[in-house]
């Protein structure tokens, strides 16, 4: 699963044609969630409350690239890299 950007010991992940609805992994330690791009509530696993923050946070900033993201992932190309976040 290629990783899209990683900041304060969070990695962020997307999966190669993964299901819908669209989403990325963010793995935190022993720590993992899948968290929905439209929405950004957690549909699977948890992370700890801070750590939960600054994903939310990120994703607010970068929603529109993690959506683009999304799109190559589901195509079969790179998701590519996004910026930590900032």
């Amino acid at each position: 699963m290629p990783e899209i950007c990683r900041f304060y010991g969070i990695i962020i992940r997307m999966y190669y044609n993964d299901h819908d609805p669209a989403h990325f992994n963010a793995q935190y330690g022993s720590h993992q969630a899948t968290v929905a791009i439209g929405t950004l509530a957690v549909f699977a696993g948890a992370l700890p409350p801070r750590a939960l923050g600054l994903v939310a946070e990120w994703a607010v900033q970068h929603q529109s690239e993690l959506v683009a993201a999304w799109n190559r992932a589901k195509a079969l190309e790179a998701p590519g890299h996004i910026d930590p976040l900032s």
